[in-house]
């Protein structure tokens, strides 16, 4: 597809930090069937895991989906975000019967407009947290691979009859939890050189690209400027494309003016999907206006799809993201986005009570609850609590620190701008708190699939290897675990305390006004940093192993 725009130099090129340029990693991820291969594999993975979970014994340490999706899968999402990104964005398998929907299904509606937003998501999350601690789902490989199940059900469902990845974006759970943790993420999937894409007529990463019809083929490129230019809502950060351009599954995720309409001769393209070759964002998220790993799954459709090879994985400072505040594409401004600051303060809170959930205290409290409100079903106190823990006591927090921040500063800003605002700088240390949890159960039990496979393959009638080894479990010394864990925390707290003095230096404008500004939202992280040292000094219990400490 021919556009005036010029390639940026390969010297220009080299001089940026890219996985794309990584030896043996980048030329794989630049393979346009690397995505399909990791989902592939995962899809595999989890095939296993459903059919040993449905059928196989029910006891959880000896269950690959007892063992996998609570110790080792939760584990290693939190050390690829750390390390790359969200790579299990990229490889879900999930994704793969999401295709099969959008190929046969009509996948012709737009997303009901009340539902666009984080809200729906954040209740999700929320019924989710709460679910994993009422029906004990660590403890039962079945329940496990029906949420499996359910998953699949859905992303085929909702995206076989939705236009765009209405499923990523707005409903995921899984998703939002790598959306907002990504963000403090060393890599993000962002153009090389702005000017080429000043000057690019196509808009291939977000529309996909197209080729001509065979009786169409002789006629002149398509240009832009043909049928008016595009057009940015700073408001929202959505794109909307010329009429001309509004082809297929490009109005899943650009809003376009009017109806879309067939393109005409001189477009020089097919319609719909006949002369698809490679598709656009999933989400839409527009690369030139494009900021930060926020709704982004690392599809690569707008790498593989840009024809100046001007999109790739680039390296960045891990606070860039959270101190920034632009009008993002999809997005708009986070600052103005409260369903974003509650699914970031529910994720960062819920990284605390989720660990909450495994010691022995919180089992006292629930039963004094239960007394004191007369409510007999576990489940409902349950649900009491996750809404005071994750919903009343954060609000009343964040809001007094929004409140004492706005009133030591003098600023103008309301009590929630304010939270909206200051709400990011908490999320390196809910990540924090995620990490040292996750890999907590990573690191004491993960040699447990050693025996778990080894059954299994004995189960098949296959060779094991010798009888399954169920004393394996630890991966490193006990003595290592505490110590590595009050390191993510405390390394999580120092990021978020940068980043709030960041933001504050930010919005205010003088130092002795921001250092103002920032001391309540300082005050708040230390808090939950000592809670979260509390918590991880307790006796936890041991989820998908044998083992006990």
């Amino acid at each position: 597809m021919s556009s005036t725009a010029t390639p940026p130099k390969a010297s220009e090129a080299r001089r940026v930090p890219d996985l794309l340029n990584a030896p043996l990693v980048g030329p794989f991820l630049r393979w346009r069937h690397a995505r399909t291969v990791l989902q592939g594999t995962c899809l595999g993975l989890a095939v296993l895991i459903l059919l040993d979970g449905l059928f196989g014994p029910q006891l959880a340490p000896r269950n690959l989906a007892g063992t996998i999706p609570w110790v080792h899968w939760r584990g290693f999402v939190v050390l690829a975000l750390l390390v790359a990104g969200n790579l299990f964005c990229m490889a879900c398998p999930f994704m793969l019967p999401r295709r099969v929907a959008k190929r046969f299904g009509p996948a012709r509606l737009a997303w009901p407009a009340p539902l666009r937003s984080k809200w729906l998501a954040v209740a999700l999350l929320l019924v989710f947290f709460w679910a994993y601690e009422a029906f004990d789902l660590w403890t039962s490989p079945w329940l496990t691979a029906w949420v499996a199940l359910t998953y699949f059900l859905l992303a085929f469902v909702i995206d076989g009859f939705f236009k765009g990845a209405a499923f990523c974006k707005h409903v995921c759970p899984i998703g939002q939890f790598h959306f907002v943790n990504g963000m403090i993420s060393p890599t993000e999937v962002r153009v090389r050189d702005p000017g080429v894409c000043d000057s690019c007529e196509t808009l291939d990463c977000i529309r996909g690209r197209y080729v001509p019809a065979k009786a169409q083929s002789s006629e002149a490129p398509f240009s832009s400027s043909e049928s008016g230019p595009l057009r940015f809502e700073a408001s929202s950060g959505e794109v909307r494309l010329p009429a001309a351009l509004s082809i297929g599954d490009a109005d899943a995720s650009t809003s376009s003016p009017g109806r879309a309409r067939p393109p005409d001769a001189a477009s020089g393209r097919a319609m719909g999907r006949e002369g698809l070759v490679q598709g656009g964002c999933e989400l839409a998220l527009f690369q030139p206006r494009k900021e930060g790993n926020g709704d982004c799954t690392f599809c690569m459709e707008c790498i593989h799809a840009c024809p100046h090879d001007n999109v790739g994985i680039l390296l960045r400072s891990p606070l860039r993201e959270l101190t920034r505040d632009p009008v993002r594409s999809g997005i708009g401004r986070l600052s103005h986005r409260l369903d974003w600051a509650a699914l970031a303060l529910l994720l960062t809170f819920g990284a605390f009570v989720n660990a909450f959930g495994m010691v022995e205290p919180v089992f006292a409290i629930q039963a004094w609850m239960a007394e004191r409100t007369g409510i007999r079903s576990d489940a409902l106190v349950l649900g009491l609590f996750f809404l005071i823990l994750m919903v009343g006591i954060p609000a009343l927090l964040t809001a007094a620190a929004g409140w004492a921040s706005r009133s030591l500063s003098g600023g103008e800003a309301s009590v929630r701008e304010t939270v909206g605002r200051y709400a990011w700088s908490l999320v390196p240390l809910g990540f924090g708190m995620w990490t040292a949890h996750y890999l907590y159960h990573l690191l004491i039990g993960g040699w447990t699939i050693v025996p778990v496979i080894q059954e299994y393959l004995r189960d098949l009638g296959l060779p094991t290897g010798g009888d399954p080894r169920w004393g394996a479990g630890a991966m490193v010394p006990e003595s290592w675990l505490l110590p590595l864990n009050l390191l993510f925390l405390q390394v999580g707290l120092l990021l978020s305390l940068i980043a709030g003095m960041r933001i504050a230096q930010r919005e205010e404008e003088s130092r002795r006004h921001a250092l103002r500004a920032f001391l309540p939202w300082a005050i708040l992280a230390t808090l939950l940093s000592l809670a979260g040292i509390w918590l991880l000094t307790q006796p936890m219990e041991m989820r998908g192993t044998f083992q006990a400490i």
